[in-house]
């Protein structure tokens, strides 16, 4: 896509001028808050938004001028599964492979196939108003993929699920591109999903790409390690502030927490505990951040992620030091 724009009226650019190539049988995660652009994107590229300036090519079709040769070779799974609720899911792999055009012989295995590849086989013949969310998303995610496409869209294709059912979906989407070259386009607000599934990131803010490369190389642009301190009563983040102002950078927090990026790395581990001590800070917690993608969009936007508003996504960072039992005099 070159210069992609979407204006609505009496509204800023949902989508404000972005380039953007996705090479044939990459994860591209596209990740950003809530109105950051990310939905209005993908529904430009599977042609069910036009947009108002810039050119996009899908599949090697320009999504404007040939927008049926575009949707004949693409897949998307978008935020509402449009599911019927008195159907099965049979009954809804068989009405999605009429739609289009498939034979009555490419039609008879071929929905228990891909009904068996996202584990709905048991379900296969059960009204889908009675499935779970998970379940709806798999039975979504192989409509979407059940006429082979080129590439498939996801957009925020895990929210509301849980742990297991999203593990299950990450795998088979892992699978799709690396043993069927399938090019897959993620929407997603989810750090961690982004993590382990993108090749490449893109990250997305008030319509604009902040920043672009892998989660390495995004995460390697950062490179300090954070510190987090939780102090035991409000009254002490000021001192806690005058503490980590010596040693790094103090960053945007939570409201319990001081936190600050850390000029000499885990190397000021040791003389920052010491120090919060020296003048008698009682800790809650103390945690040692290494760079995550929430860092980088923290960098590059001085906002971040995690709590974002009511409707925010908050996660557990797996590469979060606890070292509160370092200062707490109980523990020693």
């Amino acid at each position: 896509m070159e210069s992609l724009v979407r204006e609505f009226r009496k509204g800023p650019r949902a989508v404000d001028a972005i380039d953007l190539v996705v090479e044939p049988g990459e994860i591209y995660g596209f990740l950003g808050p809530n109105g950051a652009g990310k939905s209005t994107t993908v529904l430009m590229l599977t042609t069910l938004l036009p947009p108002t300036s810039g050119t996009a090519r899908v599949a090697g079709h320009d999504v404007v001028r040939e927008g049926p040769a575009v949707r004949a070779r693409i897949g998307a799974a978008l935020q509402e599964a449009a599911l019927d609720p008195v159907l099965t899911a049979s009954e809804h792999m068989r009405l999605q492979m009429g739609l289009h055009g498939m034979s009555r012989d490419a039609r008879r295995n071929r929905g228990d196939q891909f009904l068996d590849r996202v584990g709905l086989s048991e379900a296969a013949d059960r009204k889908v108003g009675g499935y779970s969310g998970g379940m709806k998303r798999r039975l979504d995610l192989a409509l979407a993929l059940v006429h082979n496409p080129q590439t498939l869209f996801l957009d925020e294709p895990t929210t509301g699920l849980d742990p297991q059912s999203r593990t299950a979906l990450w795998e088979e989407v892992a699978r799709l591109a690396s043993e069927e070259g399938v090019t897959v386009f993620l929407t997603t607000q989810y750090l961690e999903e982004a993590d382990v599934l993108a090749d490449r990131v893109g990250i997305i803010d008030r319509g604009k790409i902040v920043a672009e490369g892998t989660p390495d190389e995004l995460k390697g642009e950062i490179g300090r390690p954070s510190v987090e301190v939780v102090p035991c009563g409000h009254d002490a983040h000021d001192d806690v502030r005058r503490v980590l102002g010596q040693f790094g950078d103090l960053m945007p927090s939570s409201a319990e927490a001081v936190s600050a990026r850390l000029n000499g790395g885990a190397a000021d581990l040791p003389a920052v505990i010491r120090d919060l001590d020296r003048v008698g800070i009682r800790l809650e917690r103390l945690q040692l951040h290494e760079p995550t993608l929430d860092d980088v969009f923290l960098a590059k936007t001085g906002r971040t992620l995690e709590g974002e508003g009511k409707g925010g996504v908050t996660y557990d960072r797996p590469d979060a030091v606890d070292l509160s039992r370092a200062t707490d005099p109980s523990a020693r």
